[in-house]
């Protein structure tokens, strides 16, 4: 005869199985590690600040640089464009997004590695489309002068990417960085009247590479993701087994970008190309699980991009 056990311990192995029946999967093993100390030893050039959030690469020490914000009305003209109103209000509610405006972080990505310092895109300094212009801030409390960076990667050109290339004076803020962009991006930056003066302040130190080429040997390789700008590049960070997936501008909403990456947005140069390469990226990023560093996606936009119920979805680390 089965005991008969009381209600309370009844009570809690019920709500234990309804708890492992609705779990979801978790998403693949984070190559991330948990945040290192400072970049270097604490001083008063190295302090907490909210809009630096720092992790290692492998043994490569990191942070993801906060510039600020843009938001945008939800009014199908830029997100989501031609996509049905109550579908994409839909993607954006069960993500617990508002339905009127549209938030895009705007983030850059800083990595140590040996002597050399290298940044990730550089925000969109004083651009008016944007609240932002908090990375010099940001990146003077993670311990490094403008003058100490030594590499550059830009995905594009597009402002709120380069616009914290040029100081308040119109002079290159990073003087002796090389920048590195791809030989398209950099053709197009400089056919760009509104880019004159970018073009002009960064022409001494730029590295217009092949598109997909190995940039830092065993460090940093660029990876072509067509369609967003004539050159749009994401990168490739490694150390050892551990990898990080910085992808600019492939995919920009974390919610309608990731599950509907066939939705048109108005900032891809030629929509149709740009939306195979975001497909094609974010399934890279789910079969093989690596890491994402995404600019726009809610700070500190690092996570995994996972397979569920036939798309994609994200995953940010915890």
């Amino acid at each position: 005869m089965r005991p008969i056990r009381p209600a309370r311990a009844i009570l809690a192995l019920a709500l234990t199985a309804l708890l492992a029946a609705c779990a979801e999967p978790a998403p693949p093993p984070a190559t991330v590690d948990a945040p290192p100390p400072p970049m270097e030893a604490a001083d008063d050039a190295t302090t907490a600040n909210a809009d630096v959030h720092r992790f290692n690469i492998g043994t490569l020490q990191a942070a993801v640089l906060r510039d600020g914000d843009i938001r945008f009305p939800n009014d199908g003209k830029t997100l989501g464009v031609g996509a049905p109103k109550a579908e994409l209000d839909a993607v954006l509610s069960k993500a617990g997004e508002p339905t009127d405006t549209v938030h895009l972080s705007v983030q850059t990505l800083l990595v140590r590695s040996g002597d050399r310092v290298l940044l990730f895109d550089t925000g969109a300094g004083a651009a008016d489309f944007a609240d932002a212009g908090r990375l010099p801030a940001a990146l003077q409390a993670a311990g490094v002068e403008p003058a100490q960076v030594t590499d550059i990667f830009i995905s594009h050109a597009h402002p709120d990417h380069v616009g914290g290339l040029l100081d308040d004076s119109g002079a290159a803020r990073f003087p002796n960085a090389t920048v590195h962009l791809s030989a398209p991006e950099w053709a197009a930056l400089q056919t760009d009247d509104a880019n004159a003066a970018l073009a002009a302040a960064i022409q001494p130190r730029v590295d217009a590479f092949t598109p997909g080429a190995e940039l830092l040997p065993g460090v940093v390789t660029a990876v072509e993701v067509d369609g967003h700008t004539p050159g749009h590049s994401a990168y490739e960070i490694t150390d050892g087994d551990a990898r990080l997936l910085y992808i600019g501008d492939a995919a920009h909403h974390f919610a309608v970008s990731v599950q509907r990456p066939q939705w048109t947005i108005a900032f891809d140069g030629d929509a149709p190309v740009a939306e195979t390469s975001r497909e094609a990226l974010l399934a890279r990023a789910a079969d093989t699980g690596v890491t994402v560093s995404s600019p726009h996606f809610p700070y500190p936009g690092l996570g995994h991009v996972v397979r569920r119920d036939g798309t994609f979805v994200w995953a940010p680390l915890q």
